[in-house]
């Protein structure tokens, strides 16, 4: 077997985290900005979040909900009506004072005291309070039930430790808020919500996850119950990609969400609300990349396809780039998960080598390259980012099929790489899942003694609340570790709980996460 020679400096099972920022920077997804914790994405980077959106989006609309947007300021006021929300994102909230800066004598802006704001305005870290003083003024009656919106928008968290697409103080996102008559179907649609996320991080970002109940230390504040999906990383760590909470009528109680029922009676909505964030592109990367950059599933790449002319600056390169868009065209009549192949033709000036490289740390799905003997024989040479590495000769693994035979097999390729990503991903999360641990020492030693990456383990605990959760989560922070969720569907607890040794009363998954 030859040697191969990686496209990165940085290995996986070297160091997960400078690995996963090399990526991030060969890949041409983002960079820092100006501002501490605030990041740019670029044109790669933002076409997978378009691709993210698009089909994420088509889910929201499909269930009936519809799309408004709301302010970027929110009044304080409407974080204090609901004590336990307030509580939970006060020290995240970037708060406006003042609405004018004048000079202050030594050629730099001040605020100007003159123009201090009656009340502080929060930047929206999530929008809870705010729609629901317009479902207040939108619901009068039984008949304007269920309310259901979405919105897509940027928030603010004033996070301390960031990282890309991670944890950044601000970043992109959607939150569906919905209110309805009864408990019940309130519920639902927190299981609805829940069930979409998971559909999609599966279905389109090739992302398996585990959706579950998060323990009551773990709610969205003021909720009444939060239900997540967590996928765990090639590192072993778990990421939460996505959340939906039920939040009772605490929230239609602070903003007075009422409606006459069909009794004449005045009642307080149900309301839900759920999101997922531009940290999926991070779990992309975390889960799907290598030791050559990233791999995009094709439902989210931007370009499923990217062919490559090897151009040499001379008059026979029209010939050359008019093949290769017969090439593209036939392509892109091909459909593929349910789409229409997305093609591009790079002819940016450059080596074809030099080009290739970029696109595999890209990660585009499918790269095609043509030169003038491949035009001569009718032939394209074809290289599966998935199967990047011939490993007998350690070069690309290139297959040179005619080009009309290869337009019809293309979107069934496709999506075998998609396919492919998500059964790799899920026999790797399935082979990292430790079931069967009874006692908290075992636990602690398999996170201290379980190799670089330990993965998660599956436990049973007897669902504590109060001070005995307490007590818990301090036991947890000292491992550095946390409460995950209990899988929806997970086996009954047959056990004693691992941290009180009370009769069990379900099953939990603990882990390290970001």
């Amino acid at each position: 077997m030859s040697q191969i020679r990686h496209a990165l400096t940085t290995k996986r099972e070297d160091d997960f985290s400078k690995w996963y920022q090399e990526v991030i920077g060969a890949a041409d997804m983002a960079e820092e900005s100006g501002v501490r914790g605030c990041m740019v994405i670029k044109p790669w980077g933002y076409g997978i979040w378009e691709r993210i959106q698009r089909l994420m989006d088509d889910r929201i609309k499909a269930a009936g909900v519809s799309n408004c947007y709301f302010p970027l300021f929110i009044p304080l006021a409407n974080f204090t009506r609901e004590a336990e929300h307030v509580e939970g994102f006060a020290k995240e909230m970037a708060v406006v004072t003042h609405h004018r800066l004048i000079a202050d004598g030594k050629g730099g802006l001040i605020p100007d005291p003159e123009a201090k704001l009656e009340e502080p305005l929060v930047v929206r870290p999530t929008s809870e309070t705010i729609i629901g003083d317009a479902m207040a003024r939108w619901v009068q009656s039984w008949r304007d039930l269920p309310l259901l919106t979405n919105q897509w928008a940027n928030v603010v968290r004033w996070e301390m430790r960031t990282r890309m697409f991670l944890r950044t103080s601000e970043f992109l996102w959607q939150e569906g808020h919905t209110a309805h008559e009864t408990r019940e179907h309130a519920l639902a649609e927190t299981h609805r919500a829940l069930e979409m996320y998971r559909a999609c991080a599966e279905d389109d970002l090739a992302l398996p996850v585990i959706a579950g109940e998060k323990p009551e230390n773990e709610r969205f504040p003021g909720a009444v119950e939060t239900w997540s999906i967590e996928a765990m990383m090639q590192d072993g760590k778990a990421l939460q990609a996505g959340t939906s909470h039920y939040l009772g009528t605490n929230f239609a109680h602070a903003a007075g969400i009422q409606f006459q029922d069909r009794e004449g009676k005045q009642q307080f909505c149900h309301t839900t609300s759920w999101g997922v964030s531009t940290r999926l592109i991070g779990g992309v990367i975390m889960t799907h990349g290598d030791d050559d950059g990233l791999r995009v599933p094709p439902a989210i790449a931007p370009h499923q396809i990217v062919i490559l002319p090897m151009l040499r600056e001379a008059p026979e390169d029209a010939e050359l780039i008019a093949y290769c868009e017969t090439v593209r065209a036939a392509l892109a009549s091909q459909t593929a998960l349910g789409e229409r192949v997305r093609v591009l033709l790079d002819v940016k000036p450059g080596k074809a080598a030099a080009k290739r490289w970029d696109w595999v740390r890209k990660g585009a799905p499918i790269i095609i390259e043509v030169g003038p003997r491949d035009m001569a024989e009718g032939k394209i040479a074809v290289l599966r980012r998935d199967r990047l590495w011939n490993t007998a000769n350690g070069k690309p693994a290139f297959a040179y099929p005619a080009h009309g035979a290869f337009a019809g097999e293309a979107g069934a390729m496709l999506e075998a790489i998609q396919t492919g990503l998500y059964e790799e991903a899920r026999a790797r999360r399935d082979a990292n899942i430790t079931r069967g641990v009874t006692e908290w020492q075992a636990v602690t030693e398999h996170f201290e003694n379980g190799g670089k990456y330990p993965g998660w383990v599956e436990v049973e605990w007897a669902k504590p609340t109060g001070a005995a959760l307490e007590a818990v989560v301090e036991k947890l922070k000292a491992a550095k570790l946390t409460i995950r969720n209990v899988p929806r569907g997970s086996d009954a607890a047959t056990g004693s709980c691992i941290f009180s040794g009370e009769p069990a009363s379900e099953r939990i998954l603990v882990a390290r996460a970001y």
